[in-house]
C-alpha cells in the first residue's frame, strides 16, 4: 500500500512538473509573438516613411534639414540592436522627427491639402495606435511571464531551466513631459 501511495505522489509531481514546464514554454512563445507584433507595426511605419518624405519634398524643398532628420531616425531604427527597448528608443526618435514633418504641413497649406500627404498621415497615425496597443499587450504578456518566473512553486522549475524575467517596455523621460498648450 505504501508503494502505491508513493508511486501516485510521484506520478502527480511529474504531471505537475510537465504542466508547469509546458506553461513556461507557451508563455515564452507568447512573449516572443507579442514582440513580433510590435516589430511588424514598426516595420510598417518605417516602410511608410520614404513615401511621406517624397511627398513632403515636392512641397517643401527648403525644409531639407527636417527631412534628413526623419531619414536618419528611420535608419537608426534599422541599425538598432535586438533589444526591444533599444528598438523602441530609436522609434521614439523617429516619432519626434515625424512631429516636425507634420508641423511643416501647417506652414504649407497646399501640402496639408494634398491627398497623398493626408493619406500617409492617416496611415502613420493608425500605425502609431497599433504600436501603442501592441506595447500594452507585450507588457501584459511579460507581466504574466514574470509572475510565473517569480511565483512559487513555478519559480523552482524556472530556476532549473534558467528561465529569466523579461524586461517590460517603458517610455522615455521626454515622453513623460506634459505638453504645453498655449492659446
Amino acid at each position: 500500500m505504501f508503494f502505491l501511495i508513493a508511486f501516485a505522489v510521484i506520478i502527480i509531481l511529474v504531471i505537475l512538473y510537465i504542466g508547469t514546464y509546458n506553461a513556461f514554454i507557451k508563455n515564452r512563445n507568447r512573449v516572443e509573438e507579442t514582440w513580433a507584433q510590435i516589430d511588424v507595426q514598426l516595420k510598417r511605419r518605417c516602410d511608410l516613411i520614404p513615401n511621406l518624405v517624397e511627398t513632403v519634398k515636392g512641397f517643401a524643398r527648403h525644409e531639407q534639414d527636417t527631412l534628413e532628420k526623419v531619414i536618419a531616425a528611420r535608419n537608426s531604427i534599422i541599425a538598432a540592436g535586438n533589444s526591444p527597448q533599444q528598438q523602441l528608443e530609436a522609434n521614439n526618435q523617429l516619432t519626434g522627427a515625424l512631429r516636425s514633418v507634420f508641423a511643416l504641413s501647417e506652414s504649407y497649406p497646399e501640402l496639408k491639402a494634398n491627398d497623398s500627404f493626408v493619406e500617409l498621415q492617416h496611415e502613420l497615425s493608425t500605425t502609431e495606435n497599433k504600436v501603442a496597443y501592441s506595447r500594452q499587450l507585450y507588457n501584459s504578456t511579460v507581466m504574466n511571464w514574470n509572475n510565473r518566473v517569480e511565483s512559487f512553486p513555478s519559480n523552482i522549475i524556472a530556476n532549473l531551466h534558467h528561465f529569466k524575467k523579461q524586461e517590460m517596455l517603458s517610455i522615455a523621460d521626454t515622453e513623460r513631459e506634459t505638453p504645453s498648450v498655449k492659446f
